[in-house]
């Protein structure tokens, strides 16, 4: 059976050591009393909710899945889900980083995140419930009218109710543009919704009292595309003016996806039958405020997968560990022993150190990103907060793509530390990689995400967000590029920081000749960018370690962390001479293959 313990020390480190949180939040109002020890706390508690209640879940609810009752289209989740929830909202967990105007408890973004990669840990299949709540809240909070904030917030805050979000269709799946799911207007000022949505995570279940359902729909007078959506709060039950639930509203399951993972996640086929729901925004601006929601769960996202990597690699180092196999090429290890532990062996302290490297890179990664949104979100500087949000949307579709590509890296490396047992049910190594895999698709697939951030993000302003990161790796090569301990470290970073501006600018002009050249470059693109950005953690992590032994620390963890520094630029670092060479070669090899696909006359 699998095993895991809360990375609470390595949180810590990032948290305390490598980000300095605590004075990084004093600054923003709300967050000027939180103190390491808060967090500290909070986050042990988490841990054991994250490793006592949902983890002993995760192979259960994936053997069992959720069940359709097709008569009254209600969905029950796999035994022991609604108990797990129950607890989760008796704890107050669902309010940890929420409005105290609504009910919640204030704490920064960047405690809840650390939280959810626990979670994510324990038992993914289970927090897509809670996790697209928050999202749901978020888009309500920024976008909602006062109404709708008095009767949806407090119960989403509270975990009373839980959120989604219904965008996909049969026939439309990124391309939102195509979406056929109407809206029409009524005399109370309400709509009704019609139309089918497919792949809606958690959009039945029996969890909770009811399910708001984030809906996007077109108008009768729409313009086509993407201009022409707009957004609806639909609730499973339609809500009474005093908040009370009324009647059931006309959006139900029609039918269970049969997945490849996260079994224990409803994946619904959602019918809307003139199903009752609210405008949210600006009339034909739907997507301007459901990308509130779809940037949260792109960042979940990633978390999904650093959560999954982090399970993986504590189980596969265990067992590696453990499992003895064959003699050292060295020489005998275990003398006393038939054979070796197989961690003895070159190739598997590889797989192991991928899988850390993977976890604590992404680990930093998404902490960064969540202290950039409470500094967008509360920091007094209006500079600070357009800087802020610049930053993470530029970071945004790399903590999608790139942790979620390498978490599928990760969990393979660790099911094959196994050999033939990682293959059976019972050690639990196969579900990680059948539910890891799905983070590589949804919330935008890792291509658009690659385009996104190619085109959108880089491209579009000349790469200005881009230097803004820019600045903050060369500080860091300027502050620590006389340090003879750190050039091991700050040398393959300032050389990639170096070729990434001429990269860039390389490919943007092939681009202005021939669009699809960057359809062409935008995935190697995009891991170039993502090594630039574990580089500099990775940097910013050693700094830390070095100068706590210096100061004297004789902790073993800070030797740990320089030495999967070491591995990180060694080994998985150097890709990136591959990856820009694959974006240089062009459009050509891949377009002008009519005859090898066989797709003459398209």
């Amino acid at each position: 059976m699998p095993q895991y313990n809360p990375p609470l020390r390595d949180m810590q480190f990032v948290l305390h050591e490598v980000f300095r949180v605590v004075d990084a939040l004093k600054v923003c109002p709300p967050h000027a009393e939180v103190d390491a020890d808060t967090i500290n706390a909070v986050l042990e508690e988490g841990g054991k909710f994250a490793a006592e209640v949902t983890f002993p879940l995760n192979i259960t609810g994936d053997a069992e899945g959720c069940r359709l009752d097709k008569t009254t289209h209600e969905v029950t989740t796999p035994t022991g889900f609604k108990a797990a929830y129950e607890q989760y909202v008796t704890g107050g967990w669902p309010a940890l980083s929420c409005d105290p105007a609504y009910s919640g408890q204030g704490l920064p973004f960047v405690v809840n995140q650390c939280f959810y990669e626990m979670l994510n840990s324990a038992n993914q299949a289970w927090t897509m419930y809670p996790g697209l709540s928050h999202g749901a809240y978020e888009c309500l909070h920024a976008h909602g009218t006062e109404e709708q904030k008095r009767l949806y917030l407090p119960k989403l805050v509270s975990g009373e109710w839980t959120g989604t979000m219904c965008l996909t269709e049969p026939h439309c799946g990124t391309d939102l543009g195509l979406l056929r799911t109407k809206a029409e207007p009524q005399p109370d000022g309400t709509y009704k919704l019609t139309g089918q949505k497919i792949f809606i995570s958690a959009g039945e279940h029996d969890m909770a009292a009811n399910i708001v359902h984030l809906v996007l729909a077109r108008l009768p007078d729409a313009p086509a595309g993407t201009k022409g959506i707009s957004l609806f709060v639909v609730p499973k039950y339609k809500v009474n003016p005093d908040g009370s639930l009324g009647e059931r509203n006309a959006i139900y399951c029609g039918g269970l996806e049969h997945k490849m993972g996260i079994h224990g996640n409803a994946t619904c086929q959602m019918i809307l039958d003139g199903a009752v729901g609210t405008l949210v925004g600006q009339p034909n601006k739907g997507l301007q405020a459901m990308f509130v929601m779809m940037n949260a769960a792109r960042l979940g996202v990633g978390n999904q997968s650093v959560g999954l990597t982090e399970v993986a690699f504590q189980n596969a180092l265990a067992y590696a560990k453990d499992r003895l196999q064959m003699r050292s090429l060295s020489g005998p290890k275990a003398k006393d022993k038939p054979a070796d532990p197989i961690i003895v062996h070159p190739d598997v302290r590889r797989m192991l150190l991928t899988a850390k490297a993977y976890a604590e890179g992404g680990r930093a990664l998404l902490i960064y990103c969540a202290l950039l949104l409470d500094h967008e979100l509360h920091h007094p500087d209006e500079q600070v907060r357009k800087d802020s949000a610049e930053l993470l949307a530029l970071l945004t579709p790399i903590a999608k793509a790139f942790l979620t590509d390498n978490g599928f890296v990760a969990v393979n490396e660790c099911l094959q530390v196994f050999g033939g047992h990682g293959y059976i049910k019972e050690w639990g190594m196969e579900q990680f990689v059948r539910d890891a895999r799905i983070n590589m698709i949804y919330e935008g697939t890792n291509t658009v995400q690659s385009l996104d951030l190619l085109g959108r993000k880089v491209l579009a302003n000349n790469g200005a967000t881009l230097k803004k990161f820019g600045k903050l790796v060369q500080a860091l090569i300027e502050e620590e590029g006389v340090n003879e301990k750190m050039s091991e470290f700050i040398n393959p970073l300032a050389q990639l920081a170096e070729q990434m501006t001429k990269f860039t600018t390389e490919i943007g002009f092939k681009a202005l000749q021939n669009p699809d050249e960057a359809g062409a470059a935008a995935v190697p693109y995009l891991r170039v960018a993502g090594h630039l950005v574990f580089a500099y953690f990775f940097a910013r992590m050693a700094s830390a370690a070095l100068k706590a032994v210096a100061a004297g620390s004789t902790d073993p963890f800070y030797q740990g962390k320089l030495q999967t520094a070491r591995f990180y630029f060694a080994r998985l670092f150097p890709e990136t001479a591959t990856l820009m060479r694959q974006a240089r070669a062009g459009v050509a090899n891949l377009m002008q293959t009519d005859a090898a696909l066989g797709v003459e006359g398209i």
